[in-house]
């Protein structure tokens, strides 16, 4: 049997990572700015992720959630403690996808409605209900119903009151859209938003797998703009690389039993990553850390030639360049062995650990320096 050949792979295979340096088999060694699309939270086998992980295995690895698993109430009482929202509710599952899935299910149950309002350049997921509010037709297969969805324009104010109305389950949005090149939502818009949804019953969901988990400086990235969604919905660098999802719910959506399910979704292992993730977002300073070194590169880039715009919050962070990215990207792999993104054509995208430091920080302007005066 042969793997089913959808991804475009670089001719490297890591087999060694530690904070943000990853090594090859054959011993080159590589500075990691990308996290595996942002999953890095923390940086490579972190001691204290290690340990609470070995440890965990030693005991159970899993069970399913017909049993009480006291790692998910751990989560859930720490989570709600970190991010600022101790009220809401905690549903766990693996993937961001999934979070997104259940975030709309949930939205048609609470209201008895359908329709849902996305927005241009949006990504939330390969799945049906999550492709079906992600704006890029070349991956929604004749399957994939999208009849219920209308997309607007992202940012723009201008039209909301009608593609919102009392027919609308739903809003989903990112914060700071990633697949879409780093485009922050301003103020206003998540503004606008929370009130037209209050205005109509529909319900506000930030999707939040990417910008959320202290990446942007704040927990989440929509609270620069001060709103509180009926949900988020998180993934990625919430287990630092261990499959585990979630959706924050507000305290007026009502929970059954039978209502949503999983059988993988908050097992023990994920629950202990989870967990040791946040212990150390909260003993190391990490929100604290992403605005410093983010603001640092931001200000820094914003004076190289041949960059157009930078973009983002913290350590999120689009390089939008006055070139084609392509090139840029594999020379800074091949040449300068840095492993960075990209979103778009001319888009540049930096995901990095959040305890990164200066010194990283210097190497890669030093390196994209260098590869824009070639």
């Amino acid at each position: 049997m042969k793997l089913f050949d959808v991804y475009p792979l670089y001719p490297i295979e890591l087999v060694k990572a530690q904070g943000s340096t990853v090594w090859a088999k054959d011993g080159q060694e590589y500075l990691d700015l990308y996290g595996g699309h942002a999953v890095i939270s923390i940086g490579h086998s972190h001691p204290h992720y290690v340990a609470k992980m070995t440890e965990q295995l030693h005991n159970i690895g899993f069970y399913s959630n017909s049993i009480i698993i006291s790692g998910q109430e751990e989560l859930a009482e720490k989570l709600g403690r970190v991010s600022g929202y101790p009220s809401y509710q905690l549903f766990l599952t693996n993937s961001g996808a999934e979070s997104n899935e259940n975030a709309l299910k949930l939205a048609s149950f609470h209201t008895g409605r359908k329709k849902v309002v996305a927005f241009t350049k949006a990504f939330h997921g390969r799945t049906a209900g999550a492709v079906a509010v992600t704006d890029n037709p070349s991956i929604v297969a004749p399957i994939n119903d999208t009849s219920h969805v209308s997309f607007h324009p992202f940012n723009q104010l201008e039209g909301l009151e009608q593609v919102i109305t009392e027919e609308t389950a739903a809003v989903i949005v990112e914060g700071i859209q990633g697949v879409g090149g780093i485009q922050v939502a301003s103020t206003p818009f998540l503004q606008a938003l929370r009130t037209r949804c209050d205005e109509t019953g529909a319900q506000l969901i930030l999707d939040s797998v990417q910008c959320g988990y202290g990446r942007s400086g704040k927990f989440f990235s929509h609270q620069f703009a001060d709103i509180h969604p009926d949900m988020m919905t998180t993934a990625k660098g919430m287990g630092n690389g261990f499959p585990i999802g979630g959706v924050l719910i507000a305290p007026h959506i009502q929970a059954s039993y039978g209502l949503l399910g999983t059988t993988f979704g908050g097992n023990h292992l994920a629950c202990t990553a989870a967990n040791a993730v946040l212990d150390i977002i909260q003993e190391e300073k990490l929100m604290e850390n992403a605005t410093k070194q983010g603001d640092y590169l931001m200000r820094e880039l914003a004076g190289i030639s041949g960059i157009k715009e930078v973009r983002g919050r913290g350590l999120m962070i689009g390089i939008e360049l006055e070139s084609p990215v392509g090139p840029v990207r594999d020379a800074l792999l091949n040449t300068h062995h840095i492993f960075c993104g990209y979103a778009g054509k001319h888009t540049l995208r930096l995901l990095p650990s959040l305890g990164m430091d200066q010194a990283i920080a210097d190497r890669f302007l030093e390196s994209l320096t260098k590869t824009l005066k070639a």
